[in-house]
């Protein structure tokens, strides 16, 4: 090759790539988020669904979108991630949606309502019933774009100083209660506490409170609450599927590559999933620990469970006559409770009754 057409082949080649550059930069650009989180690092089952979250999308990208996780109150207090996403103070939380119900009642829809779904039914609702892009037309208004991050399957009923033998006993107790359980537990007399999960310990211990719920065997023992209260109740009527919640700020999200955006929501898919998985691992061991400990197992007594499901129906009734959003998401949601429950009755329900009245013991 002569030396004149060599420096103009590779004069050539240098602007080509040099244009190239830019492009191949704007398909996987270099972001960096920062993730705060809902619970404190000790839960490392909850909490690290954001930790596995941010590792996949680092992953699936090569090391260009980097998010960081913050433990709640690091960076702003847990009652507000939710404003501070929005406000773009941080791109993106991991947390509850219905902390935020009080704000609106179509917030504690993302998660978890009294007597709601399960968790399978949850997952079908999101993903298969439209669940996703309708909660997201709430949170979009919001400044919100959100996907399920996350869920602990039917949670328990909390620890209490002292039993509970009727709806009588209720009355009066102060109980640390999340989410629109608290309304339903208020109208049967328990006056209701908003207390994040890393406060509640010293909170039952000084007897600023007398019972608390938290999620179940595994995170209930991290956190030591049978250490100071003797009674453990169950259902968790009020989180028969609590699904967890990756919220971002929409602008944000709307400034990501489409290809970002299809890893961040896969990403999100994945973490949902494994947190159910690592919680039915790990519940069982627990729950036998607590109970070699002293834990006192006790159902919440048939009138308690049928004054709370009243309530919780009256509470709809009221809410879906004031608020549009509400009502168009709950509607939706009990129509698929209802289909799921009728084959849950047929196959899933007679399998499970069967085979754990046939379990083997000890």
């Amino acid at each position: 090759m002569k030396r004149r057409n060599f420096l103009t082949t590779a004069a050539v080649g240098s602007v080509a790539a040099g244009l190239a550059a830019p492009a191949i930069a704007q398909t996987a650009p270099k972001i960096s988020w920062r993730l705060t989180s809902g619970f404190p690092k000790a839960l490392d089952t909850i909490y690290g669904a954001a930790e596995e979250f941010a590792k996949i999308v680092s992953d699936a990208t090569d090391g260009n979108f980097q998010i960081q996780p913050f433990p709640a109150g690091e960076i702003v207090p847990m009652p507000e991630a939710a404003d501070a996403v929005a406000a773009g103070t941080v791109e993106m939380t991991h947390t509850a949606s219905y902390y935020y119900w009080g704000k609106n009642a179509a917030y504690a829809l993302g998660t978890a309502v009294p007597f709601g779904l399960n968790a399978r039914g949850i997952n079908a609702w999101y993903y298969h019933g439209g669940g996703i892009d309708m909660m997201n037309k709430f949170y979009n208004a919001q400044g919100l774009h959100s996907f399920p991050g996350g869920n602990t399957g039917a949670q328990m009923g909390g620890w209490w100083r002292k039993e509970i033998a009727s709806l009588a006993d209720m009355q009066g107790v102060k109980m640390r209660i999340g989410g629109m359980g608290g309304k339903v537990m208020e109208a049967l007399g328990v006056v209701p506490q908003q207390i994040p999960g890393g406060e509640i310990f010293p909170a039952l211990e000084r007897g600023t409170i007398d019972a608390a719920e938290w999620v179940g065997p595994y995170d209930d023992e991290k956190l030591g609450l049978n250490k100071v209260a003797p009674y453990y109740y169950y259902p968790g009527f009020w989180e028969g599927g609590p699904t967890l919640n990756f919220m971002i700020n929409l602008g944000k999200w709307q400034e990501l590559p489409k290809s970002y955006q299809a890893i961040v929501a896969s990403a999100a898919a994945t973490a949902n999933v494994s947190m159910l998985a690592k919680y039915d691992a790990k519940n069982p061991a627990a729950l036998r620990s607590l109970i070699a400990g002293g834990a006192q197992l006790r159902p919440y007594p048939d009138d308690v469970m049928k004054a709370a499901f009243d309530a919780a129906n009256a509470l709809y009734v009221t809410l879906s006559a004031e608020n549009a959003d509400f009502k168009t998401i709950y509607d939706s949601q009990i129509a698929y409770r209802n289909e799921a429950n009728l084959w849950n009755q047929v196959a899933e329900y007679t399998f499970d009754t069967f085979m754990i009245r046939n379990r083997p013991r000890g």
